[in-house]
């Protein structure tokens, strides 16, 4: 499945995030995978996308501008790729 704005995310259960300086490490206890996240931006995105019913909800809630929504829908994308996020069903 691909994210989209009217997707409804959530970090993967067994993906732990922890700050950094630069951002955060995200690191998934099941598939061992070791991602950087790189943009503190990106990172608030993610530890509160599953409070909200869409990603265009999480993204305005973060008062991310419009024209840079397509840069995290691929970002979140290659997070779904790596099981740090999912889908919510």
């Amino acid at each position: 499945m691909t994210v989209t704005l009217d997707s409804a995310c959530e970090l993967h259960p067994q993906v732990a995030l922890r700050p950094e300086p630069f951002g955060a490490l995200a690191y998934h206890y099941g598939n061992r995978k070791l991602v950087f996240l790189k943009h503190p931006d990106v990172v608030a995105v993610l530890r509160d996308v599953a409070a909200h019913n869409t990603l265009a909800d999480t993204l305005v809630a973060h008062n991310v501008a419009p024209e840079r929504w397509n840069s995290f829908v691929n970002a979140l994308c290659s997070l779904e790729t790596s099981e740090i996020i999912r889908v919510r069903q």
